[in-house]
This record gives C-alpha cells, structure tokens and sequence, in this order.
C-alpha cells in the first residue's frame, strides 16, 4: 500500500457538488492507493502507522492530540509515467480488491480511536486542501 500524506488546517472532499466528507481542523489528509499483492496486514500497518505519525504541531501525532484524518481513495498513486507521455494503471489493484482494503484502513483507524472522514470509492472526487508547512510524506507498507 502507498500513501501520500499531509499535514493539513482544513481539507473536504466534494461529489456531485456536495460534501462527502471534511475535517475542519488541524490532522491529516491521506490520499490512499492499493496494488495487486495488498493484504489486510499491510492495511492494519499503515492506520497504526498513520494514528502514531508524528508531523502535527509540536511533533504530536493524531493519536496525541485526537486529530483527525481524511482519507481519500487514489488509484493514481500506482501510475507509471516512465514510459511515453500517458501512464499506466496496471500496478494499481481493481476496484473489488483495493476498496475493502481502503475501507480496512478506515477501520482499523477508528478501531484505534481516530476520528476519519472519507470520500467516495471510485467517484469524481474534488479534493481541497490547506497545508500546514507544507509537510507532506510518502508512506509504503
């Protein structure tokens, strides 16, 4: 699993013009991608390693400070752009296998406290943002 990670003020996530999901506050946006060979495990791995990452104000983590975390489904993560001018998707895993396994993050997240907003699995999502730094991390589990 690959995930892009940033310190945020703010972040929401809007589908057809509505809010599906928002943190008004200081934590973590999480765009999250999944490849072919993902495992629950992997899942597990990277919500203990987001819940205790420590790039808040202060050098807290959100499980410090209860912040908490938007996470955003994203294919894209696993493109190739090496080859040509247009990447690829083979790398990132298909619907039937990568959602269970990003709702599994979402849930292993709560089942450790977090509070966790998401967007909607395979929707034509607008992601809006405010960085806080900028920090913004590349985890892979």
């Amino acid at each position: 699993m690959r995930a892009v990670v940033q310190r945020v003020s703010s972040a929401s996530v809007v589908v057809d013009g509505v809010t599906v999901g928002a943190i008004d506050e200081p934590g973590l946006l999480v765009l999250v991608g999944v490849t072919h060979t993902d495992t629950p495990a992997q899942a597990a791995k990277l919500a203990a390693k987001l819940w205790g990452l420590r790039i808040l104000s202060g050098e807290k983590s959100c499980s410090d400070i209860g912040a908490p975390l938007l996470v955003v489904s994203q294919f894209t993560l696993y493109g190739d752009a090496r080859k040509g001018r247009r990447p690829t998707w083979q790398a990132a895993a298909p619907g039937p296998v990568a959602e269970p396994l990003v709702e599994a993050v979402c849930a292993e997240l709560r089942a450790l406290g977090a509070h966790v907003e998401t967007g909607v699995f395979g929707a034509d999502m607008k992601v809006g943002l405010t960085n806080d730094g900028p920090i913004t991390l590349i985890l892979e589990v």
